[in-house]
């Protein structure tokens, strides 16, 4: 294996995947776009897994735009709109890939739903969505592709979450929110241990800096300063799948990942700085998100009641 055109990083070791398919949620922007297109321009055909379908304001990209992005780098798309809260349209989704393509190989959980607060400050309705959207959705999905991945005796698993944290200071804010994201951690390493020697594993990726999407835009986390690009998760997708099957049962940070597998240096890391000349501080790599450390807090959750959640953060002005 070599380094490639689906990676940033000339460093990152990666073969062809021709053929190979890979379901990805919440695939029509940002992170999960990026790993879309790295893993077409390796040969993988994609479903794009996401909700939007007509384009919004704030929310640019389509189901049917980036399945037609992804068609041209010479790759068969699939576009199919999924709500990850219903078990009908995930199971439609796995249903039509299987149709189309008669395999799935690649699973990312990318998929998923923002809720920085306090539990005092948790509406029931709002620990239900995001844990219906991260934990739940991500499960089922999980659930269903494991199979299909088994007849092939080939799968990765790749859910988009943070380690498990047992300081109970990580929770401070973020109560909600860690029982949500852990619950998809916790999907990828059950999928690792179940399917552990028959060719499928199951891993967690988490950046360790705030990653340059539109969440970070529409709810200004920082500058582009603080920012990598996306590519810096794709590229250790790319790894990732492309890695050993003794690969597995890993809750991993991106560059963590990168430096230790695949011996990218601190000054190699540097292609994936927003602005070249600034490395951005790792904000979510000590427990999984900004502000869980000391006094310093960030809250975020809903745009609509930013100004206030901004006002109310002081994180940011500490990193």
């Amino acid at each position: 294996m070599s380094g490639s055109s689906g990676a940033l990083s000339p460093k990152v070791k990666v073969g062809s995947l021709h053929g190979k398919v890979a379901i990805i949620s919440g695939s029509t922007r940002g992170i999960g776009k990026a790993c879309a297109v790295a893993l077409a321009k390796q040969g993988c055909n994609v479903v794009v897994a996401a909700k939007t379908t007509t384009p919004q304001p704030t929310l640019p990209g389509t189901i049917y735009s980036v399945a037609e992005e992804l068609e041209q780098l010479g790759v068969k798309a699939l576009p199919v709109k999924v709500d990850m809260r219903s078990l009908d349209d995930i199971q439609e989704c796995v249903r039509q890939t299987v149709d189309k393509f008669g395999r799935i190989d690649i699973l990312v959980n990318n998929a998923s739903a923002l809720w920085w607060q306090r539990i005092e400050d948790t509406p029931m309705n709002k620990y239900d969505l995001i844990t219906q959207i991260n934990s739940r959705g991500s499960f089922a999905l999980t659930h269903l592709c494991l199979p299909v991945m088994a007849k092939n005796k080939f799968g990765r698993v790749i859910n988009m979450s943070p380690p498990l944290q047992t300081d109970f200071r990580a929770y401070k804010g973020f109560t909600a929110y860690n029982i949500s994201k852990f619950g998809m951690t916790m999907s990828a390493l059950g999928a690792a241990a179940e399917y552990e020697g028959q060719g499928i594993t199951g891993n967690s990726l988490w950046p360790a800096t705030v990653i340059e999407s539109q969440a970070s835009k529409n709810f200004e986390l920082g500058g582009r300063e603080m920012w990598r690009k996306a590519q810096i998760l794709s590229d250790c997708v790319l790894g990732i799948v492309c890695g050993p099957d003794s690969f597995t049962g890993h809750q991993l940070i991106d560059d963590e990942y990168l430096q230790q597998e695949h011996n990218l240096s601190a000054e190699d890391l540097a292609v994936y700085r927003c602005v070249p000349d600034v490395e951005p501080p790792r904000a979510l790599a000590s427990h999984g998100h900004m502000g869980a450390t000391g006094d310093a807090t960030v809250r975020r959750g809903d745009v609509r009641k930013l100004n206030t959640d901004v006002k109310g953060s002081s994180a940011l002005s500490k990193l």
